[in-house]
């Protein structure tokens, strides 16, 4: 078992090898349909699995097409960190979706229009209720 410390040591080195294959090391075009970033990296205590959580921005259709291109070229990931990483053992891959900073990106655009709702409500000299904050916010979660 690896110690903690090598642990997180190693999923920080993967993760920048992984992002650099990114940028300019995977020629499948599936992978560039979507804006691709790699969010973390975990690994699993005696550094023989690695879980790689990646964000992709676009339509639907790019995030499933990207994904589909991560997975079709993990073993080409995997020979590539087998050869940049000096490790006894090189890591089996696995990408997973993580929608967190697309949740955080849609948060701060919501807080942003109710501030400018309120900026300009308070200008125009009518107040706010909570009630109305709620229904327009709830509304906007629907579509």
């Amino acid at each position: 078992m690896a110690s903690s410390r090598r642990v997180e040591r190693v999923s920080s080195l993967i993760r920048r090898e992984i992002s650099q294959m990114l940028i300019n090391g995977i020629k499948d075009d599936r992978v560039g349909a979507g804006m691709v970033s790699v969010v973390d990296v975990e690994m699993s205590r005696d550094l023989q699995h690695a879980k790689v959580f990646v964000s992709i921005y676009g339509t639907e259709e790019a995030k499933a097409e990207t994904m589909e291109g991560l997975k079709a070229c993990t073993p080409f990931v995997r020979r590539e960190l087998g050869q940049r990483i000096r490790l006894r053992h090189t890591p089996e891959i696995q990408f997973i979706y993580d929608p967190s900073l697309e949740k955080g990106d849609r948060v701060i655009s919501l807080i942003n229009r109710l501030s400018a709702e309120s900026a300009r409500k308070s200008q125009q000299g009518g107040e706010d209720t909570e009630e109305e904050t709620e229904i327009e916010v709830s509304g906007e979660e629907e579509e």
